[in-house]
């Protein structure tokens, strides 16, 4: 007899709730942000690599050059990087572990993705999509999510996200 198991990030409850899947929400933020091995300029002009990472000045690659080439090592070190301090941001924006991981897995997918494509501070100021979600008012949710400057900005990506929103049930 064969005996099938679950992946383990799938089995755990927490808080009452289920995490996300993770390495599903990384395809899909890798899938939106694409993968440039080399130094590039973002659409707002700031040096960038990888997975959509911002380069900082502690970076060793701040003053490297446009167009160098960086390593893919570099590029999913800063990517697992990333998506971990944008999780615990979207967590933290959210209000508690307890009450996000009490959202339907889709709804955190999309907190994270948001927050990994504006960042926690700019997140937060979502304060009616964020009202919206703790009251679990899906349809007020992508209203607001749709009436942003953000919707307009990042194309597929904000149509994709708020299909999510309206797709969860209950």
């Amino acid at each position: 007899m064969t005996v099938v198991r679950k992946k383990p990030e799938l089995e755990k409850m927490v808080h009452g709730g289920y995490k996300m899947d993770i390495n599903a929400c990384k395809a899909q933020i890798k899938r939106h942000e694409g993968e440039v091995l080399e130094i590039y300029l973002d659409t707002l002009g700031y040096k960038t690599l990888g997975i959509g990472h911002l380069c900082q000045p502690q970076d060793p690659e701040y003053n490297w050059e446009v167009g160098t080439p960086v390593s893919q090592e570099v590029v999913d070190m800063y990517f697992e990087d990333d998506f971990t301090k944008h999780l615990q941001e979207a967590i933290h924006v959210f209000g508690s572990e307890r009450e996000f991981y009490g959202l339907p897995e889709p709804i955190q997918m999309v907190l994270v993705n948001m927050c990994f494509n504006l960042g926690g501070s700019r997140l937060s100021n979502f304060k009616n999509m964020l009202s919206a979600c703790r009251q679990h008012n899906w349809q007020e949710m992508a209203n607001q999510m749709e009436d942003s400057k953000w919707y307009g900005q990042v194309g597929v990506r904000s149509r994709e996200l708020k299909d999510m929103v309206l797709n969860v049930n209950g």
